[in-house]
């Protein structure tokens, strides 16, 4: 009997410290020299639909209803201070977020979209987006929009081969388990690193997802023609996402960036 419950015991002690482990907290620590995006009193330094967009309790908001909806998938653009998208390549960007429903994103190493003058929606990106979504499991993932789609489940190590097939090469850990660490309807924190092809992304600490993104040819369109959209995003630009369909609001604050490298 002593030598069964020992044995239990160990299998428990195993399990435990293997799901302890697996929620250490992974995120680097923060680096000291970290530049302000948002200044928490207005939206200086961003652009987008103002119809949707404003500042709230120090953190940028963005709100649809239904007699204000949206025209399509819109985004708030980091301009800086010389009025246009400013373009980062190596960084770690750290941010707070809430939503109450929806979803929406924090759109980086991105690429505007052209326009023309008559468009409702003129803010329009394609690049890597980090999900900002109220459904455990799922914030934290990452999608490449209007690309090549979803990328990177929450708990997977990708790999994606310069023929654009993409391979879990490796697990983080357990998708509900890391799950269980968001807070739904409430303040989460989000650190987002680009270093030359490689991409990370934590949640409240914990690492959700990381990429080696190989991808250097751009796939053919439905006219044959090379969609620069379709391949891996090693530098562009940085916007907040509202998502178009049913009413919805989310909110972010405290956004700040350290360019590596540099």
């Amino acid at each position: 009997m002593k030598m069964i419950f020992a044995s239990s015991f160990a299998v428990v002690v195993s399990l435990s410290a293997g799901f302890a482990q697996e929620l250490k907290p992974t995120a680097p620590p923060e680096p000291s020299d970290m530049k302000l995006l948002f200044n928490g009193k207005d939206l200086t330094g961003w652009d987008g639909d103002m119809r949707l967009w404003s500042v709230k309790d120090g953190a940028i908001r963005g709100e649809t209803t239904k007699e204000n909806p949206t025209y399509g998938n819109t985004f708030l653009l980091y301009v800086g201070e010389q009025g246009k998208p400013v373009v980062f390549k190596d960084f770690e960007l750290r941010l707070s977020f809430r939503i109450e429903s929806g979803n929406a994103g924090v759109q980086y190493r991105s690429t505007l979209k052209p326009f023309k003058p008559d468009d409702k929606n003129k803010w329009v990106v394609a690049g890597y987006q980090a999900e900002v979504e109220n459904t455990p499991g799922k914030v934290g993932f990452l999608y490449h929009e209007s690309g090549r789609g979803w990328l990177v489940n929450v708990g997977d190590k990708v790999e994606i081969g310069e023929d654009g097939k993409p391979q879990v090469v490796g697990k983080l850990g357990d998708n509900a388990a890391i799950g269980r660490t968001y807070k739904k309807s409430d303040w989460n924190d989000y650190v987002i690193r680009c270093e030359g092809n490689k991409v990370q992304h934590w949640l409240n600490g914990i690492q959700t997802i990381e990429l080696i993104d190989n991808d250097v040819q751009p796939a053919l369109d439905k006219d044959r023609k090379p969609n620069p959209y379709l391949a891996r995003c090693m530098e562009g630009i940085l916007a907040l996402q509202i998502h178009a369909g049913p009413p919805m609001w989310v909110e972010y604050k405290n956004v700040r960036i350290k360019e590596l490298n540099k």
